[in-house]
């Protein structure tokens, strides 16, 4: 909470003041040495998309689920770092670049690939690890790479909140940054992919509440470390506090609208497909959270910081005067936790 305090004051130190002005607008214009990165990263994408196509069937709508994922997190999560210099032709949203957002969607599917290839007889669950392990073992020096040709820069936030500190421009803590991301990710694609194959599944009888429970407080609860440098939680009574502002009363209402949604869709949709149900338990459970989003924000409870109020628009809900960023944010939010959970719940009922 220390760390945090002084997000919550109406005004930064004047040492991070110019680190926020740079959020607010990143330089798109271009260096060579970043035309140089996107030439050699179009060279592998060819060469690896020519190998995918190889291997797999329906290659472009894998990578479309892929990107959706990646872009997904990367909407969320934009206030805690900026991408510059990347050409004015490159950008999607704000900072949001869809050069990266490929360059992560392919390297995602090759490793995925490559593991999926090499250890056919493992299980879902260790072949998964597998894919975290390696993914950040490449991240990790792909994003020194982006901090040193001045792509990647990150968050005054994201300073102030980095244990350890920083090493060669990225935080100490990215080798955990990396795992939830490809974590949250890789669930949903994987989620995502027993549609795209119509995988034959064993059908559930009944809700495993106590396992649901369990794999819905570990994906919040990781995902709430990651971005907990976006938004402080406040008010909250001193015993709920896990580490820094996360409150574990917090936790457990995200907890709590996860497990109402999956009653709510088990109970009245549990005859609709299976993309039709996540579809469904999305809208469900933005319907639920939105409200409580809001409702925190207005009271103060949940405060902002200054790198994710700078990337809103302006426009606010009427009466409420809450940013409608929030409206959408929750939406991916949802999309790539609840794909996640249920992705592990399949596994779980299917022993794969």
């Amino acid at each position: 909470m220390t760390l945090l305090a002084g997000w919550i004051r109406p005004s930064l130190p004047l040492a991070l003041a110019p680190l926020i002005g740079s959020s607010c607008a990143v330089d798109r214009t271009t260096t060579p040495a970043v035309i140089a990165f996107e030439l050699a990263g179009l060279v592998l994408l060819l060469a690896a998309l020519w190998w995918l196509r190889r291997l797999r069937d329906r290659l472009p709508m894998r990578l479309a689920l892929m990107a959706i994922g990646v872009l997904s997190f990367e909407l969320f999560t934009a206030p805690m770092w900026n991408n510059a210099h990347l050409g004015r032709w490159a950008y999607l949203y704000r900072d949001v670049s869809w050069v990266l957002t490929l360059g992560w969607s392919v390297l995602f599917l090759v490793v995925v690939e490559l593991v999926d290839r090499l250890l056919p007889r493992w299980r879902a669950l260790p072949r998964f690890a597998v894919d975290l392990a390696l993914l950040t073992l490449i991240t990790v020096p792909l994003e020194i790479l982006l901090v040193a040709i001045g792509v990647r820069s990150y968050s005054p936030e994201v300073h102030a909140a980095a244990v350890g500190g920083f090493m060669a421009g990225v935080p100490l803590a990215i080798p955990y940054y990396v795992p939830v991301f490809a974590a949250l990710v890789l669930g949903f694609y994987k989620y995502w992919c027993f549609v795209l194959e119509d995988t034959l599944l064993i059908p559930v009888r009944r809700i495993r509440w106590g396992r649901g429970l369990l794999l819905a407080t570990l994906a919040v609860l990781l995902f709430e470390l990651m971005v907990e440098p976006m938004v402080v939680n406040q008010g909250f009574p001193a015993w709920s506090y896990l580490y820094r502002d996360i409150s574990v009363l917090m936790t457990g209402v995200w907890v709590l609208v996860i497990a109402l949604t999956g009653m709510i869709v088990y109970r009245v949709f549990a005859s609709r497909p299976v993309a039709v149900r996540m579809v469904i338990a999305v809208l469900v459970a933005t319907a639920i959270a939105l409200p409580i989003e809001y409702a925190l924000y207005a009271t103060g409870m949940r405060v902002y910081g200054p790198s994710a109020v700078a990337n809103f628009s302006g426009f606010t809900i009427p009466v409420l005067q809450a940013p409608v960023e929030i409206a959408f944010a929750i939406p991916f939010y949802m999309a790539l936790v609840l794909a996640t959970v249920r992705y592990w719940e399949i596994v779980l009922d299917n022993r794969l």
